[in-house]
């Protein structure tokens, strides 16, 4: 009988921590710069990080600002949002990455109206590992010493860019998956001031990028792995130090369609072996060389 009195209240206290534990997440939580991470992330007592905000808030859940700050990095590890809309939401990545993505292969992550800054030895701006969509909407990423946004996965994931800026760094956006392909759309988006590549597309990777500037780069856009394609729409791609345009090595695929190619020192490179495709329509102007697309041309059938 006292076996099983105990074994009752054993029970009993496991399902109270259990229920204590899923009350502990809420699916809107707070932060602020004056906040709390002891604090529940409630209205009116928020934490103070992301990273403190991150373990209070359910899956599926965002993460809301209340008045500017620096709320640090943060690793992400299941669905959620994080928003700083109508303020700063600032994270200062120093030493470290800014945002970092491995969540489960169902989850999808928001990421809106914040600035990621590095003071000129933070790492990546943010880093996708795993996960099955990212959108990065209103971000600004700056000062990084490897990648604005590093995307690379082992599986098949979806990163979604619009309305963002990246500069001052190696690299703007880089993709590479040992699997699955790593699909991404850049739309409305500027990539500045990198001294690498603006954009490197690379291993089992695929990119959509439109109506966006590419300029004052080290390289545009470049395809750099057999399995790297990349169509550009609409675009501006001016005063690049080295190519606009770079299909570097075999087997890459680039498309080109109502593009503006102006004042870079090559305008477009194809490696021996791979393809720049035109539909014929794009302005290629005032560059220190171009070579002509050696692709078929994009046509409406």
């Amino acid at each position: 009988m006292k076996k099983l009195f105990r074994n009752a209240l054993t029970f009993l206290a496991a399902t109270a921590i259990a229920a204590t534990a899923a009350q502990a997440q809420a699916t809107r939580t707070w932060v602020s710069g004056v906040g709390d991470d002891a604090n529940p992330c409630s209205r009116t007592a928020p934490c103070k990080t992301f990273a403190g905000a991150i373990s209070k808030t359910a899956a599926g859940g965002e993460i809301s600002v209340l008045d500017p700050g620096g709320f640090g990095a943060v690793t992400i590890t299941k669905a959620i949002t994080i928003n700083g809309d109508g303020t700063l939401a600032g994270i200062l990545n120093a030493a470290t990455n800014g945002i970092i993505i491995n969540a489960g292969v169902n989850d999808k992550i928001v990421l809106r109206n914040i600035s990621i800054h590095a003071p000129n030895n933070g790492l990546n701006g943010i880093r996708y590992l795993a996960g099955k969509n990212v959108l990065v909407d209103n971000v600004s990423i700056s000062g990084f010493t490897l990648s604005g946004i590093e995307v690379s996965l082992t599986a098949a994931g979806n990163l979604e860019v619009k309305n963002s800026t990246i500069s001052n760094g190696p690299t703007g956006i880089k993709m590479t998956s040992t699997a699955a392909f790593a699909l991404a759309t850049v739309t409305n988006t500027t990539i500045t001031s990198t001294t690498t590549n603006a954009v490197d597309v690379g291993n089992n990777s695929r990119m959509t990028i439109s109506n966006s500037a590419i300029s004052n780069n080290q390289n545009g856009i470049s395809a750099t792995t057999a399995s790297g394609v990349i169509n550009v729409e609409g675009c501006q791609l001016a005063f690049n130090n080295a190519t606009a345009i770079n299909a570097s090595v075999s087997g890459a695929t680039i498309r080109i369609s109502n593009n503006q190619i102006y004042n870079n020192t090559t305008g477009v490179a194809i490696g021996a072996g791979a393809t720049v495709n035109s539909s014929g329509n794009n302005r290629v102007f005032a560059n220190g060389a171009s070579a002509a697309p050696n692709g078929g041309a994009i046509t409406q059938q």
